[in-house]
């Protein structure tokens, strides 16, 4: 095989992508991946022992978690880049040891594993030596589940944290523990029992940096309201902007403000309209398309340049490369990129400005509106309306249907699913899973919609908020007596820390698909099974009877009268 690479759920025949990635990813820049990766965790580790002697080193902290975003599915597909930051990690881990041996005393390369002393300069030597430290150097495979369970829960809490960090929000608790468990997973001598308790710790971890981020987004921006989001088009030149940086659309629509371009979302970024804070734009109008997968039809119609903020990124056609534009870690050979922002100055959008100008306004895919805004603050504002509702048996409860959206037919079970339940279930989404159902007319209940969309997948934090509080406001000791049943959909690694961030919080019984992870161990999943009873979906059909049951089952639920 030329590669190795298993980590999202598109991956081929479930079990690994080893020629191409189905993502696009050519196997050059797997391997580069896998080499920076092995290279980070070297890192984390040089970075534990200095943090035992009291020795922080900022830098460090923030090239671990961008380098590791960099790696998520979707993000990055540049090998050049790759070879610049796996050489600017060896000079910062070589200032990082400098300071260590100045401060503390000699270190000996007999103490470090070898991902924190290896080095090399030549491109034949990376590429040599990425063949050799891929996920499948570690030969137990219940031991390589687990640390690639844990490195992939790390990859979604380090986009978080980065998410955060733009915006000036940051905990050294989270970046410790992302240096933690990355280095933890070198560690040779740690058992079965301790990386389980690893992996749950990063579940823990999750909850905490996505309240971080839903912090950073609230107190930037305001928080989220319900509101109803155009998804046509007007006569005018524009720009639309992909993936999940809200600091980058900020600064997108202060530099077109006047300047006779529109702005609009696409995929993730829908939920940016629901901020108070974007209202003041005129020329911030709607939502362009759907969920990632099918930008390669949407990015032709639409004309005009689009900017991917973040992962989600597919190889583009050549018909409209020139007018797609990367920034942040997001890159892709021969496309234009944004740099980033320096000496705390707005990124500068003026290229892509002046190429929006010279287009065709966008063409008309579709007409009407969608339904946003639905985070916790907006739900809990109506937590009494809802209780009544429960207590009155008008709402039998919610089914959380949050996560990925992707390519695979099965994912259609989504569709079918929300199609076929009562009108007295509510679904609670957020992330791009919910361009499967919604623009469906499923209607509401006394005024509350069947679908409250929380936003992005980095609004998760919403799903599990809202489930805290009511089971607080309910006086329910333990959640799994809420009248909530999870049906996830995955994609990739920011959505196993959601997972993981679910099962730190005690939430049992998740549906997980449309497939489990090609990178859990039959022992692993034995485990999760025990544990939280975890299951793979099912038929639809199947499925709905048994979520009926699960949420008649809880205590709340008033006994339908004989």
């Amino acid at each position: 095989m030329s590669m190795y690479c298993d980590q999202c759920q598109e991956t081929i025949d479930n079990e690994a992508c080893t020629v191409t990635g189905v993502c696009g990813k050519d196997a050059q820049t797997a391997n580069l991946q896998d080499l920076f990766v092995w290279e980070l965790k070297g890192l984390a580790y040089l970075a534990e022992e200095a943090r035992a002697d009291g020795i922080v080193d900022q830098d460090v902290r923030v090239f671990i978690v961008e380098g590791l975003f960099s790696t998520i599915t979707n993000v990055n597909f540049d090998p050049e880049w790759f070879e610049e930051q796996i050489r600017e990690g060896f000079e910062l881990r070589r200032q990082l040891r400098e300071r260590y041996e100045n401060e503390v005393g000699p270190i000996e390369d007999a103490d470090l594993p070898e991902a924190a002393t290896w080095e090399a300069d030549e491109s034949a030597a990376l590429y040599e030596k990425a063949a050799e430290v891929g996920v499948l150097s570690t030969e137990n495979e219940d031991v390589r589940s687990l640390r690639e369970l844990l490195t992939y829960g790390i990859k979604g809490i380090a986009a978080y944290a980065d998410h955060a960090y733009v915006l000036g929000e940051q905990k050294d608790e989270v970046f410790a523990f992302v240096q933690r468990g990355l280095a933890a997973t070198l560690d040779d001598t740690k058992s079965v029992d301790e990386l389980i308790g690893l992996v749950l710790e990063s579940g823990e971890v999750g909850v905490e940096v996505m309240e971080i981020l839903d912090s950073a987004h609230t107190s930037t921006y305001g928080h989220p309201e319900p509101t109803e989001v155009d998804i046509g088009v007007r006569d005018r030149p524009a720009i639309l902007v992909s993936g999940h940086d809200l600091k980058d659309l900020e600064e997108l629509l202060e530099q077109t403000e006047g300047e006779g371009v529109d702005v609009y979302t696409h995929g993730e970024m829908l939920p940016a309209h629901a901020y108070p804070a974007f209202e003041e734009y005129d020329h911030f109008v709607g939502n362009y398309g759907n969920a990632w997968w099918q930008q390669h039809d949407e990015f032709e119609a639409f004309n005009g340049p689009v900017l991917m903020t973040t992962n989600c990124l597919v190889p583009p056609n050549d018909s409209y490369a020139d007018r797609t534009y990367t920034t942040g870690v997001v890159r892709f050979p021969g496309l234009p990129h944004v740099e980033d922002r320096e000496d705390g100055e707005p990124k500068d959008f003026s290229r892509l400005i002046e190429h929006a100008k010279e287009t065709e306004p966008p063409e008309e895919i579709e007409t009407g509106t969608v339904p946003n805004g639905f985070a916790h603050n907006a739900v809990l504002d109506r937590a009494e309306d809802v209780i009544e509702a429960i207590q009155a048996g008008d709402i039998r409860g919610f089914v959380v249907m949050g996560g990925c959206d992707g390519r695979h037919p099965e994912r259609e079970y989504y569709t079918e699913m929300a199609k076929s339940l009562p009108d007295d279930v509510i679904i609670l989404t957020a992330g791009c899973a919910k361009y499967r159902y919604n623009k469906l007319d499923l209607g509401d209940i006394g005024g509350i919609p069947r679908v409250l969309d929380a936003g992005q997948c980095n609004d998760s934090y919403s799903l599990l908020k809202i489930a805290m509080e009511l089971q607080e406001a309910l006086g329910v000791e333990d959640i799994n007596d809420l009248p909530i049943a999870y049906d996830i959909a995955w994609y990739e690694q920011k959505a196993v820390t959601v997972l993981l961030a679910l099962l730190s919080q005690g939430v049992e019984g998740i549906r997980l698909g449309p497939t489990l992870p090609a990178f859990l161990s039959d022992t692993v999943v034995e485990v999760l099974v025990e544990e939280f009873d975890i299951k793979p979906v099912d038929s639809v059909e199947a499925d709905r009877e048994a979520i009926l049951e699960e949420l008649e089952s809880s205590p709340l639920v008033p006994t339908p009268p004989a």
